[in-house]
């Protein structure tokens, strides 16, 4: 559900340490003046931010096989068998309610098909596709295809087949480079072979393959350039002018592509920061600061307050987003990687009921639920609790992350059937520790995930709008 939350130091204190500017090739093109240029970046980084996260997390997942992150070769699938801990970063906002497996597919070659198994009706999993544009372009799993077995074609933007004997539907991905990312549901830590047995049973292969006919000529290699999550701030037009190059233009992103290119970015060019002039550093450093505060500005009013929470649905598709690079940027900085509403609500908040930031240091805090009112889904819920400045997962001394809705049979009740959870640093003592999700000694971020949220009343759905609200987050007495 990427980036550290200040992506950029001042321009000013970056530019004073920049070294002077030598007449460069850039500028002896005709390259646009210093606001022109200003106002690109600004665009530009809006623009850019889930493409440059994606492509960082493509190449510590997939490329790099020293990132300490490393998961796969391309069109090969890794099982996880765990949930995500403080020692997973590539990521932020990681879930750690379902083990993941992930195959990262190459599609130039040809399309690839991805098997999954038979599933018992009661566990929730899900094939989520997201491609370079982080648009979520389809699901197999429990909501959308059931939970019997099934083989599915994903294909690249460029494919022009029929579907073939045996598939049983067809995903096309906007990008060539995309990601098969699944979860599949962990009842308990004793359910993990079953899980496992799950797991080894999910399969990607080439079309070819599949159809037991012989393999097209192999895609060209391709040296990308490296690229880690916290490098971004550093080199963020030098990922963003990488990972263009595998992002074909479609109609929605023609007019900010053209303007990319101007400053030269984006397929065929070759962008270097060094080159510019000290006075057009100062000036798209500027631009990429306050492109960096709309984000911000988005995340904070672009959805709802409820209770303090904030509720919204901002993960989809291309014509979900529609050109909104300010709300797509905004989703990725949340949470990259995250569901479409129907598939996952995300509530998420930094704040009390009062407005005050959460704070580990400081307070000790309750969420209670009224009896009867726990969170109305089709599969489970999950509170998980994440470090507010880095937004990953925090060591605590009991090495739990979340508290969710498998856990509830061993929580205590108050006497009114209510359930509360204890949200503090320290243990809130031996007789409520069932329900105590640590914090950090320090900022908290906290993300509420329900997963395939129930549409009729009482429901979270339609976002901001339904008839389930989250409960707030209360300083104890």
């Amino acid at each position: 559900m990427l980036t550290k939350r200040d992506l950029f130091r001042s321009a000013a204190a970056i530019a004073a340490g920049a070294a002077i500017a030598r007449p460069s090739r850039l500028m002896a093109q005709s390259y646009p003046g210093i606001i022109e240029a200003k106002d690109i970046a600004e665009e530009g980084f809006i623009y850019g931010l889930p493409l440059v996260m994606n492509y960082a997390v493509m190449q510590e997942f997939a490329v790099d096989k020293n990132s300490g992150q490393f998961k796969a070769p391309f069109n090969e699938i890794n099982n996880l068998h765990h949930v995500a801990t403080p020692e997973d970063t590539a990521v932020i906002t990681p879930n750690s309610d379902t083990p993941y497996s992930f195959i990262w597919l190459d599609l130039r070659a040809e399309p690839m098909v991805i098997s999954v198994p038979i599933v018992e009706k009661d566990r929730y999993y899900a094939v989520q596709l997201i491609d370079g544009n982080t648009y979520n372009y389809g699901y197999i799993g429990t909501r959308t295809t059931g939970t019997e077995p099934g083989d599915y074609l994903v294909v690249g933007p460029d494919w022009k087949g029929e579907m073939p004997t045996g598939i049983e539907k067809v995903f096309r991905s906007t990008t060539p480079f995309t990601l098969a990312l699944i979860r599949t549901q962990l009842f308990n830590p004793d359910d993990m072979p079953d899980v496992e047995k799950i797991q080894a049973a999910y399969k990607a292969q080439p079309l070819s393959a599949f159809l037991k006919q012989p393999a097209p000529p192999t895609a060209p290699k391709i040296e990308f350039l490296p690229a880690t999550t916290a490098g971004i701030k550093d080199n963020f037009f030098q990922y963003l002018d990488a990972a263009l190059q595998f992002v074909p233009e479609t109609p929605r992103d023609k007019a900010i592509r053209a303007k990319l290119a101007k400053i030269g970015i984006g397929p065929g060019k070759t962008f270097d920061f060094k080159d510019l002039s000290l006075e057009h550093k100062a000036e798209m450093l500027v631009g990429m600061k306050q492109g960096d505060g709309k984000v911000d500005k988005w995340l904070a009013g672009g959805n709802k307050n409820i209770n303090g929470w904030n509720v919204g649905s901002f993960f989809g598709d291309e014509a979900f987003y529609d050109g909104d690079w300010v709300m797509r940027a905004g989703a990725a900085k949340g949470g990259l990687l995250g569901n479409d509403a129907v598939e996952a609500m995300y509530p998420y908040t930094r704040t009390d009921t009062t407005g005050a930031p959460l704070d580990g240091s400081k307070d000790k805090y309750t969420i209670t639920f009224p009896q009867g009112q726990l969170p109305p889904v089709n599969a489970f819920w999950s509170i998980t609790m994440y470090d507010g400045k880095s937004q990953l997962l925090i060591k605590n001394p009991i090495n739990r992350y979340l508290i969710n809705s498998p856990m509830l049979s061993s929580m205590q009740k108050d006497a009114d059937g209510s359930v509360t959870l204890h949200i503090q640093k320290d243990s809130p003592g031996a007789g409520k520790e069932a329900n105590w999700l640590p914090a950090p000694n320090g900022p908290i971020y906290l993300v509420m995930r329900l997963y395939w949220p129930k549409t009729e009343a009482p429901s979270i759905l339609p976002a901001g709008k339904g008839t389930w609200q989250p409960p707030g987050v209360h300083v104890a007495k």
